[in-house]
């Protein structure tokens, strides 16, 4: 049986992501965990089940935004709650108790409940239209937040004294609280009445009735359910993460891992506890080659390691042939300003060259006011350069009826483009007909996707995905990128070769061969 640990946090604190359905999604929830998790359920690569540490009451719509709905899972909360049910329930805010003469107001973002014409509550809902959150109010004052689970029940409650939380309390199935955890130093009581936890529906009882925060309480429920339901020759793939690193190592030093490193998760790590983990490991994996060196070096020892991209290539070209425009995409969020400052002259001036040529600043931040902060940047460093401003001007769909100006009018040639999600990025990507990455740290999905939609990357860090000369070039100056644009943007051959060389290139990172390395690797750990 293969086990996974995934590190599905919000921050550092063991809670899910989910958002109101208004808000634009602000973290992507696309990570290695999610990507193995869908390889083994769709590939019947072998059992497999997850073991989720975070407090999730809308874990099921989770699951289903991941395309893994049937996905098997314990629930640490779910034990610690003693939930059984496993079914989405649908609740209505009207199958509440309301008192009387409650009137409901309908506004664009939630319902505003009234009670004798002062607000009551706020009923707040999730990306999928179910009831997540309602606020209860005294005074126009919020005194009370009332968190539900998908499965159709009341799972916390927060209680709230001049608009600061005070503390929460976990609940069971019929309403009575399990856990009372205070906001002001991390302390968690359990309820003396009931100091019960599920482990496939055998009753335990807490060690304690106080503990110094939430993780030893978490650590002792996780640490019975191993022990009860798990073998010798299971096996478990951990997520790393610094919140639960202390844990994993405390609990796994002597069981089967497969340790995964993903993204700039081997710069988080400065707790020298966690070496005894990764030196015990069975296997490592990191998501490209270029990250063996420094875990090896941080481990003190050679490791068996190998990379398996999270992400898998699939052959889809795009439609940038299609457009009139030549879309050069450029990922700006770890680049240096001097950098930035340099490539946004060189974009210009090379506008004068090709007119078709359009430069999409790709930003995975999803703050409210990242394009216009990025368009004013643009524009300050066109001024200071004696560049027209214009060329970054924000798009707008205004027009005037009879604009008599509009031969005069100078064409907008920066964009920002701002996705989080994984289906955003794909949908830009297709647009694309060139990228051009000289951050600080590599996206790796976005290399992946370039390889699937054959486009030239342009990169200025050696990687496995970028072949110099081949689908793309290492440039070591930013003064070189000039060249490089017009070798494929200028010639159609050396951009059909490049087409040609990706879809070669993307049959090592597709579907059949990720799982062909799985395979070598849990065919490793079985036999140690």
């Amino acid at each position: 049986m293969m086990y996974f640990v995934p590190s599905w946090y919000h921050g550092n604190e063991y809670k899910e992501n989910e958002q109101y359905w208004y808000r634009r999604r602000t973290v992507t929830e696309f990570d290695d965990s999610v990507k193995q998790v869908q390889m083994f359920n769709r590939n019947n690569i072998m059992e497999y089940k997850i073991l989720n540490l975070s407090y999730c009451p809308n874990f099921r719509h989770f699951l289903h935004r991941q395309s893994v709905f049937h996905a098997p899972y314990w629930s640490c909360f779910d034990a610690i709650q003693e939930i059984k049910r496993t079914k989405v329930d649908i609740l209505s805010y009207h199958d509440l108790m309301w008192p009387d003469h409650t009137e409901f107001v309908y506004t664009p973002f939630c319902i505003v409940a009234y009670v004798n014409n002062e607000k009551y509550a706020e009923i707040h809902f999730g990306e999928d239209g179910n009831m997540i959150e309602v606020f209860l109010f005294q005074s126009e004052i919020m005194v009370r937040k009332n968190i539900y689970d998908d499965r159709g029940f009341l799972s916390t409650t927060i209680v709230y004294d001049n608009n600061q939380p005070i503390y929460e309390q976990y609940l069971d199935g019929k309403g009575n609280w399990k856990l009372c955890h205070f906001f002001e130093d991390g302390h968690v009581e359990v309820n003396p009445e009931n100091p019960i936890y599920l482990i496939n529906n055998k009753r335990h009882k807490f060690s304690y009735l106080s503990y110094a925060s939430m993780e030893p309480l978490i650590e002792e429920v996780f640490s019975t359910y191993l022990d009860e339901m798990t073998e010798k020759s299971d096996i478990f793939c951990l997520a790393m993460h610094t919140l639960h690193h202390d844990l994993l190592e405390s609990l796994f030093t002597q069981r089967k891992t497969i340790l995964s490193f993903y993204q700039n998760r081997l710069e988080l790590f400065e707790d020298a506890e966690l070496k005894s983990l990764i030196r015990n490991t069975n296997y490592c994996i990191v998501d490209s080659k270029h990250k063996i060196g420094p875990l090896e070096k941080y481990a003190g020892k050679t490791l068996p390691i190998v990379d398996i991209t999270p992400f898998d290539t699939r052959a889809d070209f795009g439609i940038s042939q299609q457009l009139t425009v030549q879309n050069i995409l450029v990922p700006i969020d770890s680049i240096e300003q001097s950098k930035f400052e340099e490539l946004i002259v060189l974009f210009a001036k090379y506008f004068e060259t090709n007119e078709t040529a359009r430069v999409h600043f790709f930003t995975r931040n999803a703050n409210w006011d990242r394009v216009d902060s990025v368009l004013n940047f643009v524009r300050d460093v066109l001024k200071v350069n004696g560049l027209d401003e214009r060329l970054a001007l924000k798009e707008t769909n205004d027009k005037a009826e009879f604009d008599l100006d509009e031969d005069e009018k100078v064409p907008i040639k920066f964009f920002v483009d701002q996705c989080v999600d994984e289906l955003s990025i794909s949908k830009c990507i297709r647009e694309q007909r060139i990228m051009v990455d000289v951050t600080t740290q590599p996206d790796l999905y976005l290399q992946i996707s370039c390889i699937s939609s054959a486009i030239p990357q342009i990169v200025s860090h050696v990687t496995q995905y970028v072949h110099n000369g081949k689908n793309g070039f290492v440039v070591k100056d930013i003064s070189e990128i000039s060249h490089c644009l017009t070798y494929y943007l200028d010639n159609i051959t050396n951009w059909n070769k490049c087409v040609i060389y990706s879809y070669e290139l993307g049959k090592e990172y597709n579907t059949a061969s990720l799982i062909r390395k799985w395979k070598g690797v849990m065919k490793q750990v079985e036999q140690d």
